[in-house]
């Protein structure tokens, strides 16, 4: 593999300097660089960051590759400046056996526009009655180590006790979706005074904040960790605060949707905007801002969730939930949090590549933009402003809540591990 010089480049948003990669690896970081025969970039005060890693990303395959595939999952990856991701479970089939998981795993490995990392079942078929494979799953080639029946809740607190203890044995982390069913039953949105004034049926923010407060109380008794999901209401950011001030293990995320867009949009009756866990409150999107400034929150997950036009491009009632968000995740991150002085950009790289590497044990990833350390990395454009074009995803899937929306930020460049998969912002 060549080397490669990126001039210019203002490492975590810093002082630029030239960072010189030569294979995998980054060879040095310093001013005035130079190096026979390398690859120019001419970075020209881009911010560089560690390669971005997604704990929370839906790629469809196997079984709904008319959604999305590893392949074109990966691609939307690496344009959005994502080196690893850690692929849901919610398949067809299922991956809540080894060779399920196995199989996603090799798939990333072919496809190589980023690292996927599968996430296994907590409980068989996502059917929140029977504890999957999860040792196995640990053992198997796929060495999986987070555990989610996203997009169904573990529900049943025996279930979820049971879950903890197994993972603890290992280091593994379960990472709950947190929505009470009993409690969302027909509910569409926000409940709240738009839920009210439309009609529609309400999805209290109770429903996630009781599951919260049970599950933090269960990871303390059992000693270990647990992870949650999409967070997205301000009473759960304050369950998580007082967790952590008690010492519990826990972690959480928020999506770039939920810091950004509130349950207003709904009036519109767009179905882009259906969601689990619904838009919520203006109140709410600043609650998570600020917890994600103060660390409350631990990391920015995509929970990136493609479907085909048919799924989407019908009555409300009817659409399914869910937005793609891997190509968009870094533009929301920086309007909501980095144009508004929240956080800097070494903020940033901490709360999208850090720490998910961290909580989800990706090895390579999230570490320091010095000499000895892995080429993962992404250059990004600060400066640029311009509308979200859809038609130019790699995503199979198109539906975006930002279509025509004006949003900062354009990934230029992608390397995983000194392979460039973005160039001037075309995928190689």
């Amino acid at each position: 593999m060549s080397k490669i010089l990126i001039r210019g480049a203002k490492v975590l948003g810093g002082e630029p300097q030239d960072v010189l990669i030569d294979g995998g690896t980054i060879a040095e970081v310093g001013s005035g660089l130079s190096a026979e025969e390398a690859e120019i970039v001419e970075a020209d005060g881009k911010v560089l960051l560690p390669g971005l890693v997604d704990l929370h990303t839906h790629l469809r395959e196997p079984g709904r590759e008319d959604s999305e595939t590893v392949l074109t999952g990966t691609r939307a990856a690496a344009s959005g400046g994502f080196t690893t991701v850690f692929a849901m479970a919610n398949t067809f089939p299922v991956a809540d056996t080894a060779g399920v998981v196995e199989q996603v795993w090799r798939l990333g490995k072919e496809h190589g526009y980023c690292d996927v990392q599968p996430i296994g079942a907590v409980t068989v078929g996502l059917e929140g009655r029977k504890l999957a494979e999860l040792g196995a799953m640990h053992e198997s080639a796929a060495g999986v180590t987070v555990f989610s029946d996203d997009g169904k809740c573990v529900h049943d607190a025996v279930i979820m006790r049971r879950a903890l203890e197994y993972v603890k044995a290992f280091g593994g982390v379960v990472a709950q979706h947190a929505q009470e069913p009993r409690l969302t039953e027909g509910a569409e949105m926000n409940e709240g005074i738009v839920s009210a004034e439309l009609g529609l049926g309400g999805w209290p923010a109770v429903a996630e904040e009781s599951i919260i407060a049970r599950d933090v109380l269960l990871a303390d008794h059992v000693g270990s960790r647990v992870h949650i999901c999409h967070l997205s209401t301000a009473g759960s950011v304050e369950i998580v605060r007082w967790a952590k001030s008690r010492g519990i293990a826990v972690t959480a995320e928020v999506t770039p949707h939920h810091l950004l867009l509130t349950d207003e949009l709904v009036r519109t009756y767009n179905p882009v905007y259906k969601v689990n866990p619904p838009l919520r409150t203006e109140r709410d999107v600043m609650a998570l801002r600020e917890a994600l400034a103060d660390g409350t929150i631990d990391i920015v997950a995509t929970d990136h969730a493609p479907h085909p036009h048919e799924d989407k491009d019908c009555e409300w009632a009817a659409a399914a939930m869910g937005m793609v968000g891997l190509e968009t995740a870094l533009s929301v991150v920086q309007e909501t949090m980095v144009d508004t002085g929240l956080l800097d950009w070494a903020g940033v790289a901490d709360r999208m590549s850090v720490k998910p590497a961290q909580i989800g044990q990706a090895m390579g990833h999230g570490r320091p933009v010095s000499a000895g350390e892995p080429a993962n990395l992404t250059l990004v454009d600060t400066a640029y402003r311009g509308p979200v074009e859809p038609a130019g995803f790699a995503s199979r899937s198109r539906n975006t809540p930002y279509e025509g929306r004006e949003l900062p930020g354009r990934v230029t460049h992608t390397w995983l591990r000194g392979k460039a998969t973005l160039v001037d912002g075309k995928l190689t």
